[in-house]
């Protein structure tokens, strides 16, 4: 098979703003919720704040010429809704809106195609405390005014637009993606009713793409973890159906079929889960044609039979906050339908995420196969913990280890035919991580501070920065 990928393959990686930017009341910003949820983060686990994160607010041309250097032909990033809209709707904040302007066009001087995700994880605050932000459908028109603003700013600059980042991890994962009152917390039926105001929101981005933009490509940016059956056994097996149709095709079929996966939604309406839909609502979702699909992929899933005997609770998955493999506190439950569990086949992070390179490949062919639609990885790595040397060194060979895989896997499944459009692993310098704060670095560039004190964030190139350098001079054959 043919070593090198296709000439107009795009090679970059990602960060988000939240996580990257910093600057978080600079120049008219107003606080996102992701500014409020991490500073409870540090008060209770003592991880960084999203005030400073990597700093890139101020480093963004340190941060651009590295990516030149490594020769990166394209960097996935989101823009902060509350930078450029600081109440959410509103008058424009141009000194937060030109900070975009400025990025973009640093990329775009330096060869490198910008991908933009609309929306990371952070609501502006000022709409979680006017309407409770995602909860209330108010949302979806306030997003439409944000969205067309910053689409129609930026359409002859960008051609490649995700809408919104993993929302079935925002479902298993609400309170750490979302502000959730701690009275609606119980309320599982709520964490779909959001993801149903997403979908509304990723269609009429979509259509706005397709609309405003020449030549414009718009689509989601899922979190999607292929899941297996435990064993052999069929009853096994039909769990790693269910399982596979609550967890991603529930998001998928929405995606480029307009409607919600029939199983999926039969089990929802059976418990009580599923979201209220207003009239009209599943024809502007079918209305908003997705081009491709974006893919998150770090790890994948293992599922077993679980029958209800109505002893067992709904339980959702537990977060390891501790950076220690088996702390995770709870793995999901949907009774009668699946429970998942760990697989004996696959060594996990620290964190406990099973690490299958293999999972790649399958996640993409099956995709493929599926939906026949182009595809992008836009974040894929390994969270570890870095030594910084005294000589100022980071050697990490595991994670030059776990990429080189991942990116053999994603070849094998583009010579069995699934078009590719770019490769955006996860992240171009180390950044705040969502649920782990800064020790658990993914970046090709270390970023010198910890959870406690930022420093200057200086930027020191990692052994994997020169690798992965390597790999894009030579498009993928040197691995």
């Amino acid at each position: 098979m043919n070593k090198a990928f296709p000439k107009d393959f795009l090679w970059g990686a990602a960060t988000s703003a939240y996580q990257v930017e910093g600057a978080a009341y600079e120049d008219g910003k107003k606080p996102s919720q992701q500014d409020v949820i991490n500073k409870d983060n540090y008060r209770i686990y003592g991880f960084a704040t999203a005030d400073v994160a990597s700093d890139q607010y101020h480093h963004y041309k340190e941060d651009v010429a590295m990516m030149k250097e490594m020769g990166f032909t394209c960097y996935r990033f989101s823009i902060a809704w509350s930078r450029v809209f600081p109440d959410g709707v509103g008058e424009v904040n141009e000194k937060g809106i030109q900070y975009y302007r400025d990025l973009i066009h640093e990329l775009k001087d330096n060869g490198i195609e910008p991908i933009i995700t609309l929306y990371h994880y952070d609501c502006p605050w000022a709409l979680v405390e006017k309407y409770g932000g995602w909860l209330d459908r108010q949302i979806v028109k306030d997003f439409e005014y944000y969205a067309r603003y910053v689409i129609n700013e930026f359409k002859n600059d960008v051609k490649y637009w995700t809408t919104i980042n993993e929302q079935s991890i925002i479902v298993q994962f609400w309170t750490q993606k979302c502000y959730i009152p701690e009275d609606l917390q119980d309320n599982d039926q709520l964490r779909y009713q959001i993801n149903h105001h997403m979908n509304l929101a990723h269609a009429i981005a979509c259509k706005m793409v397709h609309e405003l933009v020449p030549g414009g490509l718009a689509g989601a940016a899922l979190g999607y973890a292929p899941i297996y059956p435990l064993t052999s056994r069929p009853e096994d097996a039909m769990a790693a159906q269910n399982a596979q149709a609550l967890q991603n095709d529930y998001y998928t079929d929405i995606y480029f079929k307009g409607i919600y996966n029939k199983a999926a939604q039969h089990y929802l309406e059976e418990h009580g889960l599923a979201p209220k839909i207003e009239e009209g609502d599943m024809e502007l979702i079918a209305s908003g044609t997705s081009d491709f699909l974006a893919l998150n992929y770090y790890y994948s899933g293992c599922a077993c039979s679980m029958e209800d005997d109505g002893s067992v609770k709904l339980h959702w998955a537990g977060v390891n906050r501790e950076g220690k493999k088996g702390a995770t506190s709870t793995l999901e439950q949907q009774p009668g339908f699946y429970q998942m569990c760990k697989n004996p086949n696959l060594d996990t992070t620290d964190w406990d995420w099973a690490i299958d390179p293999v999972g790649m490949e399958y996640m993409l062919r099956d995709l493929y196969n599926r939906y026949n639609k182009p595809l992008m990885i836009t974040e894929n790595g390994l969270g570890a913990y870095d030594t910084l040397t005294e000589d100022e060194k980071i050697h990490d060979d595991y994670r030059i280890d776990y990429l080189k895989k991942h990116i053999a896997a994603m070849k094998k499944a583009m010579d069995y035919g699934v078009e590719m459009i770019a490769y955006c692993p996860w992240s171009s310098i180390d950044l705040l991580s969502t649920s782990n704060g800064v020790k658990k670095r993914y970046g090709f560039v270390y970023v010198d501070r910890t959870d406690d004190d930022p420093k200057e964030c200086r930027r020191i190139r990692k052994d994997s920065f020169y690798w992965y350098k390597k790999v894009i001079a030579s498009n993928g054959e040197e691995l």
